[in-house]
């Protein structure tokens, strides 16, 4: 015999337990929670942003650094402009000296041999101040003719000196602090052309 729970267990029209459904999307939103996803626009604009920001942080670097080099350039061209005229001042100062010389040379009564060795000394004293300051005179007489340091004004034809010789100093030449200021102008001896029937002659220039 069957029980009424039996009965009651069975019975075909009994409807099993209902489950709890997940809450409306309205209700999660209404939470602060969005579910839905990222948008592509937004992510491109942060990206623009970001790269606009970049850029003018460039563009600001590059102009400091475009003044900051121009001021450099102006600082080393005011010291440069400095240097020339401070060199120029202690020149100056070396040959008042030998303006004050010539002065007193002009002032003078005297004449004769006097007078010349006077003119001498200021020679002498303009010619070491020049010195000092780093000029050189080139030796030429008697030297090898040298295209570098001679310049060749008068070439004669004799026996009496070796080719290529210099044997007159027409105008003296300069070195200043190793570089060539002005080159010797001199004459220079050339072994006549050995020709029976027209033979050379001394002491002419070609």
């Amino acid at each position: 015999m069957s029980t009424k729970a039996d009965n009651t267990e069975n019975t075909p029209n009994e409807q099993p337990e209902e489950q709890a459904s997940p809450p409306p999307a309205a209700e999660l939103s209404s939470q602060g929670e969005d579910l839905s996803p990222p948008s592509a626009g937004a992510e491109a604009d942060k990206l623009v942003q970001k790269l606009q920001e970049e850029k003018r942080q460039l563009a600001d670097q590059l102009l400091r650094k475009q003044a900051e080099l121009e001021n450099i350039r102006k600082r080393v061209q005011r010291e440069k402009e400095e240097f020339l005229q401070y060199s120029l001042f202690n020149t100056l100062q070396e040959l008042l000296p030998v303006l004050d010389s010539f002065e007193l040379a002009l002032d003078s009564n005297g004449g004769g041999e006097d007078y010349r060795k006077g003119v001498e000394l200021v020679y002498q004293q303009f010619r070491g101040i020049l010195q000092k300051l780093g000029l050189e005179a080139i030796e030429s007489r008697g030297q090898e003719f040298d295209p570098y340091r001679h310049e060749a004004l008068v070439t004669v034809e004799t026996k009496e000196y070796p080719d290529q010789q210099v044997i007159e100093e027409l105008q003296r030449g300069y070195v200043f602090k190793q570089r060539l200021l002005r080159p010797s102008r001199v004459k220079v001896a050339k072994r006549p052309a050995a020709t029976p029937d027209s033979p050379a002659t001394d002491g002419q220039p070609e």
